[in-house]
């Protein structure tokens, strides 16, 4: 976005305005809060400024790291009341969600180098050449661009353990099939998304099925994993995006920013825009003796590695049950250790081949580092400014705006709970913190045995998913862009018209089903779940006539 030289004056002056404005505050506020410190704006809307910030410019600059700098500094400026010294201490060292701190925290540094790990074995896998072999296999089973689409979506289902590692897995796995039969960037991201956090949650074998367990309160005489199974068929969202994209690929439909994207991609241009993210890591010359089985079993091994490590971390080799081991599994650990067995197998699987050398081995480790910079940047961003918006009390204020409208609107609970975690997960980009911020407020609301609180839960994960799906700040949208190796604001811009689409048909899908719910309490309110998919299809239908008909 260019500015003319009057708008860069007058924003010069108006930022040494502010600076000196906050320079004089520093000199007149204490430094040093102490303990039971709370800023001005706890627990207030105001909490909410920092990932609205952040959002905001994303989407209009287009530029991902400024934006999410001013979100954080925003919210270090707002629990520092203003104070330049402990912004900056409160930024960067802060216990609870400091730059450092996230960083040292373990599960994040685990996510960080798992995120290593694999963009190292995907740069293995193309070094050995199995990906290009994979590329012409699929050349000769794979015969159009709807094909290539569903061999994404089928992949995607069949990677259910972790979003995470789904997002990054299918894009290294598929993206050259998709790149042959000219499909975007923007589309395949958009593809990647929509079948990691769905389908996770809603997989009850997976991190995400061990996360929803464990969010319910353990004093509440309420089985968590057994209250997942029953939220299945009532999380909308999950099923209704899965529907959607099925649609979506079959009729050929796209709108909203995602037709451009998909247009260029018919003529040659796979990115819309002029930037080329990973260019280098598609441009790695493949060895020629590579077969399809080097892309094959690494991943396989992959898949298994990262399955037993999270039975391992739940303790079933100690005597845990399966279904407790996966409750009880730490998934950032179990990544880490898979993608290293992974790689370890790799290793002599192309030694003993002869495949590619040591030291072209060797070599794909700084290029998967390298490739993977980008995401790690902005995963850091992005769990920096959670931790800005986690110290103003934006949890706390939705806790109290869900309780307050709990009385007297219990009909009409569970769509209201729908949109207050879109909204909540939207902005802090984090759908795990989300639900497990909700559910226990809703199982205080409604009794333990009642089908209502099935419903509640189900819209709050269903929520969760959802703003976590469109929100530029999420881990999985970060990953999902990493792994399509698309623009990250462009995965964004082209994936929210499709989100709210299903987002607005759920939302009335959850009116009906609290209403049936509300006099029924009974499973009859499942009617709701085949009555919002049929009105998602009659809407993706009438969206499909209106497209072609603009067309003619």
């Amino acid at each position: 976005m260019k500015l003319s030289k009057p708008v860069k004056t007058a924003l010069l002056v108006l930022a040494l305005i502010a600076l000196a404005a906050l320079a004089v505050v520093t000199a007149r506020t204490p430094s040093n809060p102490g303990e039971g410190y709370v800023p001005g704006v706890y627990q207030t809307v105001w909490a909410l400024l920092p990932p609205v910030i952040a959002i905001t410019l994303a989407l209009i600059t287009k530029e991902v790291y400024f934006s999410l700098f001013l979100g954080i500094l925003a919210g270090g400026l707002l629990y520092a009341n203003g104070n330049l010294e402990l912004t900056l201490q409160t930024i960067l060292f802060h216990e609870e969600g400091g730059f450092v701190t996230n960083i040292a925290d373990m599960q994040n540094a685990s996510i960080l180098v798992f995120v290593v790990l694999l963009g190292s074995l995907v740069a293995l896998m193309n070094k050995a050449g199995g990906s290009a072999a994979f590329g012409r296999w699929a050349s000769t089973h794979i015969k159009t661009r709807v094909g290539a689409q569903l061999a994404a979506i089928l992949l995607g289902v069949l990677i259910f353990v972790d979003d995470g590692f789904n997002c990054m897995t299918v894009g290294s796995v598929i993206r050259p099939v998709t790149d042959r039969h000219q499909v975007s960037r923007a589309k395949l991201a958009y593809l990647i998304d929509a079948t990691a956090a769905p389908i996770c949650v809603i997989a009850p074998i997976s991190s995400w099925g061990a996360a929803v367990t464990y969010s319910v309160p353990a004093d509440s005489g309420i089985n968590g994993f057994q209250m997942l199974l029953r939220s299945i068929p009532y999380n909308l969202y999950a099923l209704g995006t899965i529907l959607m994209m099925l649609l979506m690929v079959t009729l050929k439909l796209d709108y909203g920013p995602m037709k451009l994207h998909e247009d260029n991609a018919r003529n040659g241009d796979l990115f819309t825009t002029p930037d080329r993210p990973y260019q280098d890591a598609d441009d790695a010359v493949p060895s020629s003796r590579g077969t399809i089985l080097d892309l094959v079993l690494p991943v396989a091994v992959l898949i298994a590695a990262c399955i037993v490590g999270m039975v391992y971390t739940g303790g079933f080799f100690e005597g845990a049950g399966l279904v407790d081991a996966f409750a009880n599994a730490s998934s950032a650990t179990a990544l880490v250790m898979g993608s290293l067995i992974a790689i370890l197998f790799t290793f002599f699987f192309y030694m003993f081949r002869g495949v590619i050398t040591f030291s072209e081995f060797m070599e794909c480790f700084p290029a998967g580092f390298r490739s993977m910079c980008a995401p790690m940047i902005i995963l850091i961003m992005a769990w920096n400014l959670s931790g800005m918006t986690g110290l103003l009390g934006a949890s706390a204020y939705i806790h109290d705006v869900v309780e307050a409208s709990a009385g007297a609107l219990v009909m009409f609970l569970p769509c209201i709970i729908f949109a207050v975690a879109v909204f909540l997960a939207f902005s802090t980009g984090t759908s795990w913190g989300t639900f497990m911020i909700l559910i226990p407020i809703v199982c205080n609301v409604f009794p333990a045995d009642s089908e209502m609180l099935v419903i509640a839960i189900a819209a709050c994960l269903s929520g969760a998913v959802c703003g976590d799906h469109c929100s530029p700040i999420s881990d999985t949208t970060i990953m999902a862009s990493a792994g399509a190796h698309s623009n990250h604001v462009n995965h964004v811009t082209t994936q929210m018209p499709y989100a709210f689409t299903c987002a607005g048909v759920c939302a009335v899908g959850y009116l009906i089903a609290g209403a049936i719910g509300y006099f029924t309490d009974s499973p009859a309110a499942m009617a709701a779940t085949p009555v919002t998919l049929i009105m998602l299809a009659a809407v993706i239908f009438a969206v499909s006539k209106a497209a072609k008909k603009a067309e003619k």
